[in-house]
């Protein structure tokens, strides 16, 4: 069926499959720009209710949404030499400010060069900084807890569609704070609220952790990370949530009058998801007849199906219209398929593919019996349920979905997590083409180890896990590379 879809399946290809996926799905396309993507309103749409259900808890949290320009001042990145180096490979330059018109068509006006040239934003630590040298003097300007949705430019070199684009929308939250105990505190705070979101929104189960000194943010104090598995054994960074220290502070003279009256610099944070969120959905739930999506983030959570012709199908458009009005009472979002022209069996497809978490089959002689059909996404199986217990049956469906996918993706990743201790057993783990899963293994703590294990299997540490998987994998042991002395386990894996 996924051939005939147009949909290369997963175990024959696994990134095909999610190329086709994406596009076939009415998701996105490519755009004429290398790199960048057109969002289509049904990825569009599985976006905004991310945005949505993260903003209102970041709101919940004390924080406020504000904007800052794209264009950033070249100067401003040189100021923090860690951050510029991180971003320099991957920033996008404005040079000129002006076109005119030539014999061979519009060119850039070689008078219109610009004093300094400016970057579109690779992200906003300079430009924001900058800001808040000017609104904060004093203790009681702190903290400032401040997010903005955004895009931002990364020059990609390998894109993928929403994983890893020139171009994407994100949310970026920056802090201010009086004491690094603070600071700290935020960066765990929002590590907390992204764990959250992926495990009961997505329904991705996730670890969290920190990254290592080779993985962390550039100009970072250090980073925290929520690290999921895709069903091809692949370890994916869903969200970052960054302590700087006081690093941007001094960088742009950032000073606040404490309690005492002496001047102190002020302790910050960063953290952003963006619409890599929405291929690591897909990557962790979808299938080879096309998206399945958790209910909480289904653009259409329920698409009723009325079948019958002549005088009949108008009696089953009006008992469809009652159930999507009973349905859409209690906050679901539904869609009847009333197009005539196409089959009933093309819509069961295409809603498939488009990932309609409950389908609702409803014909003549169904009303007839006193019962519509249902079809969960997520199962192989038909049932038939009372008319009048339809909506409350289906409102049920869909909060046993959303628990269903959690519970069959943590046990999926839980299945792939090995303990190794030898380096013959690490290479073979992270050998061929397979991800390879999450690897716990000893490491010496050193750059140089961690670059020579890159090197040679793929595999980077993903993360060193704030809670322990199990107790004993903070038992001191010996690198499975080098044999020297390790404090602890770390999660190795191949990621995206």
């Amino acid at each position: 069926m996924s051939k005939e879809l147009g949909i290369t399946p997963r175990d024959e290809n696994y990134s095909e499959w999610y190329n086709d996926l994406v596009k076939r799905s009415g998701l996105a396309d490519n755009s004429v720009v290398r790199g960048c993507m057109v969002i289509r309103p049904h990825g569009y749409a599985i976006w905004e209710l991310m945005q949505r259900a993260l903003d209102d808890m970041f709101k919940a949290t004390g924080h406020v949404n504000a904007y800052f320009p794209m264009l950033i001042p070249k100067s401003f990145l040189s100021r923090e030499a860690e951050h510029v180096d991180g971003f320099a490979k991957e920033c996008a330059v404005v040079t000129h400010h002006r076109l005119k018109d030539s014999e061979n068509g519009v060119i850039v006006d070689p008078d219109a060069r610009l004093e300094e040239e400016l970057i579109i934003r690779p992200t906003s630590e300079t430009i924001i900084w900058n800001s808040y040298k000017n609104w904060i003097q004093s203790y009681r300007d702190l903290p400032l807890l401040i997010n903005q949705w955004a895009n931002v430019m990364r020059w990609e070199l390998r894109p993928r569609l929403f994983l890893r684009t020139a171009e994407f929308l994100w949310q970026e939250g920056h802090t201010a704070h009086a004491t690094y105990e603070e600071a700290e505190q935020e960066s765990l705070t929002i590590l907390d609220v992204y764990r959250t979101f992926a495990e009961d929104w997505m329904a991705v189960p996730v670890i969290a952790g920190i990254k290592s000194d080779g993985e962390k943010f550039a100009g970072a104090d250090h980073t925290y990370t929520i690290e999921a598995m895709t069903q091809d054994l692949r370890a994916i960074q869903a969200g970052t949530s960054h302590h700087l220290g006081q690093n941007f502070a001094k960088a742009f003279d950032v000073t606040f009058q404490n309690k005492e009256g002496k001047l102190e610099y002020v302790y910050a944070t960063s953290w952003g998801v963006s619409t890599r969120l929405i291929g690591t959905l897909l990557m962790v739930h979808s299938d080879d007849r096309g998206l399945v999506l958790p209910p909480k983030l289904a653009p259409v959570q329920v698409v009723i199906i009325p079948i019958g012709r002549g005088e009949q199908r108008e009696a089953v458009l009006q008992a469809a219209d009652q159930l999507a009005g009973d349905l859409k009472a209690q906050g679901v979002r539904v869609k009847v398929d009333d197009r005539e022209k196409e089959s009933p069996g093309f819509k069961f497809n295409d809603w498939e593919l488009k990932g309609a978490c409950v389908r609702v089959e409803m014909g003549p002689r169904d009303l007839e019996a006193g019962h519509v059909i249902t079809a969960r996404r997520d199962q192989d199986e038909k049932v038939n349920v009372a008319v009048g217990e339809a909506a409350a049956s289906i409102v049920a469906q869909l909060d046993a979905m959303q628990v269903a996918l959690l519970d069959k993706a943590r046990a999926m990743r839980d299945a792939n997590i090995h303990r190794v201790d030898t380096w013959d057993e690490f290479a073979a783990q992270f050998s061929g083409e397979g991800g390879g899963g999450f690897v716990l293994a000893h490491w010496d703590g050193t750059q140089e180890t961690e670059d020579r294990i890159s090197e040679m299997t793929k595999a980077t540490i993903r993360c060193i896990p704030q809670v322990p998987l199990d107790p004993a994998d903070e038992t001191p042991g010996t690198c499975v590379l080098t044999g020297a002395p390790s404090a602890r386990r770390v999660i190795f894996a191949k990621a995206y």
